[in-house]
C-alpha cells in the first residue's frame, strides 16, 4: 500500500522524523543496536519508543493511507512499549483527526477519523503534561511537517493505545459513539467484560434521572456494578441524589491524568447536600474514587465511601466513565462488615486496599475482630497494604499474642471523624485511649482543609493518614501508611519528625547532640521535655530560656540535653523504672557525663518522676525506636540553682565551680610564689 503511492511515503518520513531531521531512524536504530561504545540499556529504550508496530498497521488501513496521502491530520502515535501492554484490537482510525493540531492548539475535544466520528479529550495538567484520554503525550517528540499536497500534518507519541467503546462481537448491531445513557441502556452489548449494570440501570430509571445520563457536554459518570448491591437493601437506597453523586458535571477525568485527591463537585451539591468526588492511587496501581458527603441529611450521613474502580477510562460521546465496585454515599455497614468485605477475592487475586490489615486480624486468630463487633462506636486505624511491608512487622507477625496487642492499639472506642480530631487538638495534641491497655493514640493536625495534614503517633510510630473518614454505620476508619507499635526509625529519627519534640530536636541540632542518636550500636533511654514543657520554663527562667536556643550557648544546651540521656546496654521502661523505685529512694541512671538519680511512682494511672524534689509528669511513657525508648516529660530536668545569666553569659552551676576552682588555684600558686 504505502509502496505502491507516490505520496504516501511522506507516512513514512512523518513517522521516522520524530526521531531525526537528518537520517532514517531505522538507520539510526541500526546504529544504536549495533555501537559496541553506546550502552544496552540505551539501545533498548530507544527500540522501545520505536513505533514500528503502529506504522506497520498504518500501512494495512486504506481509510489512514488516504489520510495521511491527501488532508491535513494530526495522529497519535503508540510507542512500541505502549502496545506490549495493550490487550485487544487496535483502532487505528481513532488515533486520527482530520485537522492539524499542535500541542498548543488541542482543544478540550477533537474527534477522531473513526465510524462516527468519537471523540478524543484531551486535559493539559497543572505540571504541563498534555494527556489524549488516558495516554500523555511525550514531550518533545512531537513533529509537524507539509506533505506532498501542502497540507499540514502534526505527530504526537503518547505511552498508551488508545481504546474507543466498542460492541461485542456477538451484538446484533454495530455501535458507535454512544452518550452515557446509551452506555447504560446497552452494556450487555459492549466490551466492558464481565460487569453487569442491570441493578443501577433499574434504579436509574427507577429515579427518572435518564437526561443526567444524555446531557450534552463532557462529564465523568462512576457507575457501580452488579457486585456492589450483594447486600439486598443497599439497591433501595440509590435515590436520586445518591445518583446525583455519581457524576461529575463538566469535567472529563482519564485516571492517568486526574489530580489525586483534588475534590471535584458531584451533581449533588446543593444547599441541604453537598457530595464531592475524588480520585487515589495506592501504591500497587489500583485506582479508586471516594465521595465525601460534607454536608449531610437525614438520608444521606456525612462520611467518606471508597469504591475500587474495576474497569476505567470507557470514553463515550458526552464524557468519560468509569465502573466501581460498590456504589457511592451509601453507608450501610458496620466497620466489621467493611473490613470482612476484604476477605473475598475479586477476578484478580485481590481484594483492595486493606486486604493484608484483614489476613493479620485473622492470623491472630480472629478475636480483634470479634472485639470491634462488640463495640457500639468505634474508630479503626487501619494500616495500608504497603504498611506491612517491613522487615521489622516480618520478625513479630507471627507472635500472636503481640500482633494481639498491636492490632488491639488500632482501634478506638468512640466515633472519631477528623472534626473531632480538630476540636480534641484545639489547645493540645489530642491524647485518645485504645483498646489496648495503657496505650495512647496521639493525634497532630497541621494546616486546613483539603491541605491539612493528620498524623497519629502509637507505640513510638508516627504515620500520617492517608484517607480519612471512611464512614460506617458505627464509625469510622482512617488509612494510615505505617503499623503503629512497630518501630522503624531510630530516636534521631523519631525526634525529627514527632510533631511533640521539635523543640527538643531544634536544641539538639545546633549543639551537635544530635549526632549520636542514630547510633543503632547503642541502647538509649531517653526523656525528652515536650515542647509545652520547654515553653513553661520561658515562664519560670525566661533568659534562661532564650539562650538555651542561641547558637552561641549550644555548649550549655547540651550539657542539659546530656542530663536526660540514659546510656546502658537495655532500655528503661516506665514500668521498670517504677518498679525499681519501689526498693529504694532514688534510681541512679547512667548518663553521658555524670548520673541520672530519680524515683518513678503512678498516680491516677499515670506515671510520675520525682526528680531534685520536683514532680514531673510522664506525658507519653515508652514510645519505642529501634535503639532505645523515649519518654515525653511534661517539663524539662532543669531547675533555678542550674543557670546563672550574668552580663550574656550562660552557665551551669558545674562549669562556674570549676571555674572558681581553677581561679583560686592560680591565685594560690601566684601567692606562693
Amino acid at each position: 500500500m504505502f509502496a505502491r503511492r507516490g505520496p504516501s511515503a511522506l507516512a513514512a518520513l512523518l513517522l521516522l522524523c520524530c526521531y531525526t531531521t537528518h537520517a532514517a531512524a531505522a538507520d539510526l536504530a541500526d546504529k544504536l543496536r549495533d555501537d559496541s561504545e553506546l550502552s544496552q540499556s540505551t539501545a533498548k529504550s530507544f527500540k522501545r519508543l520505536m513505533p514500528v508496530r503502529f506504522y506497520s498497521l498504518l500501512e494495512q488501513n486504506p481509510v489512514a493511507n488516504s489520510t495521511l496521502s491527501l488532508r491535513s491530520c494530526t495522529i497519535f502515535v503508540p510507542t512500541n512499549e505502549a502496545f506490549q501492554r495493550h490487550k485487544g484490537p487496535t483502532h487505528v482510525l481513532y488515533h486520527i483527526t482530520t485537522a492539524a493540531f499542535s500541542k498548543d492548539q488541542l482543544e478540550k475535544t477533537v474527534s477522531s477519523d473513526m465510524d462516527g466520528n468519537p471523540p478524543l479529550y484531551i486535559t493539559k495538567s497543572r505540571n504541563g503534561d498534555i494527556y489524549v484520554n488516558n495516554a500523555r503525550i511525550i514531550p518533545s517528540l512531537s513533529v509537524e511537517l507539509t506533505n506532498r499536497e501542502g497540507k499540514r500534518q502534526v505527530m504526537h507519541i503518547i505511552d498508551e493505545v488508545l481504546e474507543p467503546l466498542t460492541s461485542l462481537p456477538t451484538a446484533k448491531t454495530e455501535i458507535n459513539n454512544l452518550d452515557a445513557l446509551q452506555f447504560i441502556q446497552k452494556a450487555d452489548q459492549l466490551t466492558v467484560g464481565d460487569n453487569k449494570l442491570r441493578t443501577y440501570r433499574s434504579q436509574m430509571a427507577l429515579m427518572k434521572k435518564e437526561s443526567l445520563y444524555m446531557a450534552p457536554g463532557a462529564h465523568t459518570f462512576l457507575l457501580p456494578v452488579d457486585e456492589g448491591f450483594k447486600i439486598t437493601t443497599r439497591s433501595s437506597l440509590v435515590d436520586g441524589k445518591v445518583i446525583d453523586g455519581h457524576v461529575i458535571p463538566n469535567t472529563v477525568i482519564f485516571t492517568a491524568a486526574s489530580q489525586h485527591d483534588e475534590p471535584k463537585t458531584s451533581a449533588a451539591f446543593e444547599d441541604q447536600l453537598k457530595v464531592t468526588v475524588s480520585f487515589f492511587k495506592q501504591k500497587d496501581g489500583k485506582m479508586y474514587v471516594k465521595s465525601n458527603t460534607i454536608v449531610g441529611d437525614a438520608k444521606h450521613p456525612e462520611g467518606v465511601v471508597l469504591s475500587e474502580i474495576v474497569k476505567a477510562n470507557i470514553p463515550v460521546k458526552n464524557g468519560v466513565i468509569h465502573l466501581i465496585r460498590r456504589p457511592l454515599m451509601i453507608i450501610d455497614t458496620t466497620v466489621t462488615q467493611f473490613l470482612q468485605s476484604f476477605k473475598f477475592m475479586n477476578d484478580n487475586g485481590e481484594n483492595g486496599a486493606l486486604r493484608k490489615f484483614l489476613e493479620v486480624i485473622m492470623d491472630a486468630g480472629g478475636a480483634v475482630l470479634d472485639g470491634i463487633n462488640n463495640l457500639s462506636e468505634v474508630t479503626i486505624l487501619a494500616p495500608s497494604n504497603e504498611a506491612w511491608n517491613t522487615s521489622s512487622i516480618d520478625n513479630i507477625i507471627r507472635d500472636r499474642q503481640r500482633m494481639s496487642d498491636i492490632l488491639n492499639m488500632h482501634i478506638i472506642k468512640e466515633r472519631l471523624n477528623v472534626e473531632k480530631i480538630r476540636q480534641k487538638n484545639a489547645n493540645m495534641i489530642a491524647q485518645v485511649p485504645t483498646v489496648n491497655n495503657r496505650t495512647f493514640l496521639y493525634f497532630n493536625i497541621n494546616g486546613e482543609g483539603a491541605d491539612a495534614k493528620i498524623t497519629v503517633e502509637g507505640g513510638g510510630v508516627n504515620a500520617t493518614v492517608l484517607q480519612a473518614d471512611v464512614a460506617q454505620t458505627n464509625g469510622y476508619v482512617h488509612i494510615i501508611d505505617h503499623v503503629l507499635g512497630v518501630p522503624h526509625t531510630t530516636v534521631l529519627g523519631k525526634l525529627e519528625t514527632d510533631p511533640m519534640m521539635k523543640a527538643t530536636y531544634e536544641m539538639g541540632h545546633f549543639s551537635n547532640f544530635n549526632d549520636q542518636l542514630n547510633n543503632t550500636q547503642r541502647r538509649y533511654t531517653f526523656f525528652v521535655p515536650r515542647d509545652k514543657g520547654w515553653q513553661k520554663t520561658e515562664l519560670d527562667y525566661p533568659s534562661a530560656h532564650k539562650k538555651l536556643f542561641m547558637r552561641d550557648f549550644a555548649y550549655h544546651s547540651k550539657y542539659i540535653l546530656e542530663r536526660h540521656l540514659v546510656i546502658a546496654d537495655h532500655v528503661f521502661t516506665m514500668k521498670d523504672l517504677a518498679q525499681m523505685s519501689l526498693t529504694t529512694d532514688n534510681v541512679v541512671l547512667p548518663t553521658f557525663r555524670d548520673s541520672l538519680k530519680m524515683k518513678v511512682t503512678e498516680e491516677a494511672g499515670r506515671y510520675v518522676i520525682t526528680w531534685n524534689f520536683k514532680k514531673i509528669n510522664v506525658y507519653r511513657p515508652d514510645v519505642e525506636c529501634t535503639n532505645g525508648i523515649i519518654h515525653v516529660i511534661d517539663y524539662p530536668l532543669l531547675q533555678e540553682k542550674d543557670v546563672v545569666v550574668s552580663g550574656g553569659s550562660y552557665l551551669p552551676e558545674s562549669s562556674i565551680c570549676i571555674m572558681l576552682a581553677n581561679l583560686i588555684m592560680i591565685t594560690v600558686a601566684k601567692f606562693l610564689n
